[in-house]
């Protein structure tokens, strides 16, 4: 029997649970921008706080908000809401929040790498929930904006109120995502398939898919431009067809001889060695290795990310890769 999550939608959600709150956004960014301004547009009491007066604190006050430092903000708050990125959030707890913090005052987190991972460890009288919208944040306020909204996980960590859900689908009612639908997770599974998605394939798999397959195409003599059209322009049709109605609707779409190649082929080269790897990076995953090592990393100021980035953007990919967008997107 095919098991299927319960689906949340406006319908199971009540404001109430959150309307006469405080709610302090911390940060100002892609999630924290559109968190604010849905929150605010569904009626709720936000406040921003941010830890300087930068451009994001130049944003909020063009939006309308009055921002203040994130200790101040803190102090006001009934809900706080941990919007800025992950490597930040524990010093930000232990600077910024956690001496200031309201006793019993809510903690909520859109993705659950620090309370997973132990690096934030909130007090024993906070209700700690999550609320995960999986779309970047100028998408969630854009279809907030439409009258749509975007898919969202919640899931409770503490619920010493015993109404942290409801407050998690309050919180993701306001800020549109249960016009979509919204499933009930943990904090656990939010992460690891969060990290493991992004490492396989959404980022790091996709990509040096991407890259293998334009050298090899070019080392054996084919035109970089053909290739670029290939192995990646046409990428983007692709996914296209399997967003609007999954992996069947794609092969029903695209010509019989790519179907039949891309059964067969595909199986040969994610075989059951790439099936062992993945094994050892979800291993690394679950086992706090990876977020070790992130931390690590940022903490010297990311030398490996800056490193590859610089080589990738010098690459022929990118440089074939620059003109044929001008092709693709130029204006007539």
């Amino acid at each position: 029997m095919l098991y299927m999550a319960k689906i949340y939608k406006d319908e199971d959600a009540d404001l109430n649970y959150v309307k006469n709150k405080v709610i302090a956004i911390l940060g100002y960014g892609s999630q924290g921008r559109a968190w604010a301004l849905n929150l605010r547009d569904s009626g709720l009491n936000v406040i921003v706080g941010l830890e300087r007066q930068g451009e994001s604190w130049r944003r909020a006050e063009e939006d309308g908000f009055k921002p203040m430092f994130t200790k101040d903000a803190v102090s006001r708050a009934d809900i706080i809401a941990f919007l800025v990125p992950d490597m930040v959030q524990r010093s930000l707890w232990l600077s910024s929040v956690k001496p200031y913090m309201k006793k019993g005052a809510d903690m909520v987190f859109a993705h659950g790498f620090n309370i997973h991972f132990k690096l934030i460890e909130p007090p024993s009288d906070s209700d700690v929930y999550m609320v995960a919208p999986k779309s970047p944040g100028p998408i969630v306020r854009r279809s907030f904006e439409s009258g749509y909204g975007v898919p969202a996980l919640i899931a409770v960590h503490q619920n010493v109120s015993g109404y942290a859900k409801q407050k998690a689908l309050a919180i993701a009612k306001g800020i549109g995502c249960t016009r979509a639908g919204v499933i009930e997770t943990t904090f656990k599974e939010e992460t690891e398939t969060d990290l493991f998605g992004e490492q396989v394939i959404l980022v790091g798999g996709v990509m040096e898919l991407i890259k293998a397959s334009f050298d090899f195409l070019v080392k054996n003599g084919y035109q970089p431009e053909v290739a670029y059209f290939e192995v990646l322009n046409e990428l983007k049709l692709i996914v296209d067809l399997i967003y609007e109605g999954g992996l069947v609707h794609m092969l029903k779409s695209v010509s019989d001889t790519a179907k039949y190649g891309g059964i067969t082929v595909g199986k040969y080269v994610i075989d059951e060695g790439v099936r062992k790897r993945m094994e050892k990076v979800l291993e690394r995953v679950r086992s706090g290795e990876f977020a070790k090592e992130w931390l690590e990393e940022y903490e010297r100021g990311m030398p490996t990310v800056h490193r590859e980035l610089k080589a990738l953007e010098e690459s022929l990919l990118e440089q074939v890769g620059r003109e044929m967008r001008k092709l693709i997107f130029k204006k007539t």
